[in-house]
């Protein structure tokens, strides 16, 4: 039984994770800072980086008892090492490196992004080729995931990501941080046709995403409204005629990109999402409807593993160990680090 420790540092959650081969989460851990950060309306680096050095080792020790593990158990430490917020990703880094030394265990470093686009695997069979949307707060991209360490990026997002824009869209409402949460939970209520935002790119060939205009819309129509403060319907029918555009760009570019991914890859049967934003149920269901229109299964994880956790750099960790793709000691933390890219 393969067994890996998995450490996750990147932005505001200090998590750690023991995962098995047979898929099974033995012990988890997720640490949040929001309320460290919420004044601030977004996550502060270096007070970031502090509170992952001050509670990691506390997580990790909690994740491991919860497993019923001993560091001598394991057969491997994973942690994330890029991208993400450079103090926080140092922090992870370098306890994992710290544990993988003094136990003489591999040290696996871990692209966060290439974890989201695996974690489909963690939670069901998905065999390779699969086309995989991930969406979060600093990345939309659509990724063809030829196998593990092997990806090809069909379109990204040429200003902010999806997650950015829902979670400034929140901020303006005044519906503090988080956004992207309230603005899903402020929708439920709200008249999606309202408002007339644009859809960004709509009608124009490729897979690539733009939410700069459709937040600038967003504050536009705040500022057209009666001066004073917003009323719970305009919250509402902001917030739903905000995430409905937001849906229809995420169709019609997701469209462009299955027919794209079956051009290239015709035995691909799995259309993925993964990333924070991909625990937004509206937008899993319109995703959902893409894929069976074209003929795809749709597969996402629960939405406690599209957020940022330890679970999935454990098991990007076994996904890579089990190919024999270990790092040295010498791996140096990356604030940024494209999924093509590697080592």
């Amino acid at each position: 039984m393969t067994v890996v420790l998995g450490i996750e540092t990147s932005c505001d959650e200090t998590a750690a994770a023991v995962v098995d081969h047979d898929r099974r989460i033995l012990g988890e851990v997720v640490r949040g800072q929001l309320d460290a950060h919420r004044d601030y309306g977004g996550v502060v680096p270096e007070i970031a980086a502090r509170a992952h050095l001050d509670v990691v080792d506390v997580v990790i020790r909690r994740a491991m008892s919860d497993a019923g593990c001993e560091f001598c158990d394991l057969d491997g430490v994973a942690a994330t090492a890029g991208p993400g917020l450079i103090g926080g990703v140092i922090v992870g880094t370098m306890t994992g490196k710290a544990i993988a030394v003094s136990h003489d265990l591999p040290f696996l470093a871990i692209n966060h992004l290439e974890a989201h686009v695996l974690t489909p695997r963690l939670t069901g069979e998905v065999a390779f080729p699969y086309l995989a949307l991930l969406v979060s707060g600093g990345h939309s991209q659509f990724v063809a995931a030829v196998d593990v360490g092997r990806y090809h990026v069909l379109g990204t997002t040429i200003d902010d990501a999806m997650g950015e824009a829902f979670d400034k869209t929140g901020k303006m409402l005044g519906l503090g941080f988080p956004g992207g949460p309230a603005v899903e939970r402020a929708a439920i209520a709200g008249d999606p046709r309202r408002f007339a935002l644009p859809r960004p790119l709509a009608g124009r060939p490729g897979c690539d995403f733009s939410f700069s205009g459709l937040k600038t819309a967003v504050r536009h129509a705040i500022e057209a409204l009666p001066p004073g403060p917003l009323a719970e319907s305009d919250i509402a029918d902001l917030c739903a005629s905000f995430q409905q555009a937001v849906g229809d760009v995420m169709a019609e570019r997701g469209a462009n990109a299955i027919e794209a991914f079956q051009s290239r890859f015709p035995d691909g049967e799995t259309l993925v999402v993964a990333g924070g934003v991909a625990a937004n149920a509206a937008l899993r269901e319109r995703l959902e409807t893409v894929a069976e229109k074209h003929e795809l299964t749709f597969v996402a994880p629960p939405p406690r593993l599209c957020t940022d956790n330890g679970a999935m750099i454990a098991w990007a960790g076994l996904e890579r160990l089990g190919r024999g793709l270990t790092d040295g000691l010498d791996f140096a933390p990356r604030p940024r680090w494209p999924l093509e890219a590697r080592p």
